[in-house]
């Protein structure tokens, strides 16, 4: 199964091709992934402002008009960002469906792997948190809250699982309640570490976590 060290924004082309004299011009499509991979190494530093346009453009040697050519708008910019998140994530959450037979495990490698993903792509975790979309379109942030409305309804659904094979009175609601405790872990872990100035692991102690919000699974 892929693994979340994986999971990180295709750089490769940002290091071949600025639109500058004597270097070579990006392929078709090529100069949208660059401007992704810079937005994302702008929000790695730790407490950044608010990030420009302008700020954008000088960073890739290239005009702000020709950021446009590629991007209707910032907050065009900020949803490709989400989209990886949403396909890279829910890809490996799919996988570990496919391959996990024992549904608490599930749950615990899927908190695993998503704050693993945090930790290795730290400007998305602020895009996560809603740390980076504080001051952009307010259906950035409802397209985030949707992604953890889905980690969660995930959880909900194997606990729920769990909970019926374990004979429980009313795996329901046992389930809804648990998933929602553990949704909130996970957005808090990854807060702590954008608010730390990413010096916080959101992996710190994850066993002895898990083993309290997760008590019997086998990892």
């Amino acid at each position: 199964m892929p693994s979340p060290d994986d999971a990180t924004l295709d750089a490769a082309s940002a290091t071949e091709a600025v639109e500058a004299t004597g270097r070579k011009r990006p392929k078709p499509g090529e100069r949208r992934v660059q401007i992704l991979q810079a937005l994302a190494t702008m929000l790695e530093q730790p407490g950044a402002e608010r990030i420009t346009t302008a700020a954008l453009a000088a960073r890739l040697e290239v005009s702000e008009a020709a950021l446009y050519r590629h991007f209707a708008s910032k907050a065009q910019m900020f949803e490709g960002l989400i989209e990886f998140i949403e396909q890279t994530v829910f890809g490996l959450i799919n996988q570990l469906d496919e391959r996990e037979p024992d549904a608490q495990a599930r749950c615990r490698k899927l908190v695993a792997l998503l704050l693993q993903f945090g930790e290795k792509n730290p400007g998305m975790t602020r895009v996560m948190v809603g740390d980076a979309l504080v001051f952009e379109n307010e259906r950035l942030q409802q397209r985030m809250n949707l992604f953890f409305d889905k980690i969660e309804a995930t959880l909900r659904h194997n606990l729920r699982e769990a909970a019926t094979l374990g004979g429980a009175a009313t795996p329901t609601v046992d389930a809804q309640a648990d998933a929602s405790v553990i949704t909130a872990f996970c957005v808090g872990r990854l807060q702590r570490f954008a608010r730390s100035g990413f010096k916080r692991s959101p992996n710190e102690s994850l066993e002895h976590s898990l083993a309290l919000l997760l008590p019997g699974g086998r990892g």
